[in-house]
């Protein structure tokens, strides 16, 4: 199917904005290559910021794994396998998955030990370089992006 050339732009209009501001100002001083570290910073905590959602869609799972088990050892009492529910039930409803710790008591301690420690060092360095203002980076990249090679207005 042939589409006439522009219908996108008339249909979505352009995402450039040559004249937009840039919505995070480069601290006084700052050099690319800092803002680039920092803009780093606030990737490798988004990835740590993934792990967690990751765990906790572990502990999620891991719950519903645990309390459909259940049902199953019941389905299996209910037909008179009462000696294997038994066993099953003994073995594995409620265990442990990690030494001493249910899921829940390793999200706490990602929470506590890792992900609360990189925020806090994530909003100290942004704080200790510049004005604390978070992803400067993108705002320029942003800017850079939708102007298309002109410069972007800084306030």
């Amino acid at each position: 199917m042939n589409v006439p050339d522009g219908e996108l732009r008339a249909r979505f209009g352009t995402a450039r904005r040559p004249r937009r501001r840039v919505e995070h100002d480069r601290p006084a001083g700052a050099s690319a290559e800092l803002v680039q570290a920092l803009g780093k910073l606030s990737e490798a905590l988004e990835a740590a910021e993934d792990a967690r959602g990751h765990l906790y869609a572990f502990h999620r799972l891991s719950g519903h794994a645990d309390l459909t088990l259940q049902d199953a050892v019941q389905g299996l009492r209910d037909t008179g396998r009462g000696g294997l529910a038994d066993e099953i039930d003994d073995v594995l409803v409620g265990r442990d998955v990690i030494g001493d710790c249910w899921t829940f008591q390793l999200v706490e301690q990602y929470d506590e030990q890792y992900w609360a420690v990189f925020r806090e060092a994530e909003a100290y360095a942004r704080r200790q370089c510049d004005d604390g203002s978070r992803h400067v980076y993108e705002a320029e990249l942003k800017a850079s992006e939708q102007s298309r090679g002109a410069p972007a207005e800084h306030s």
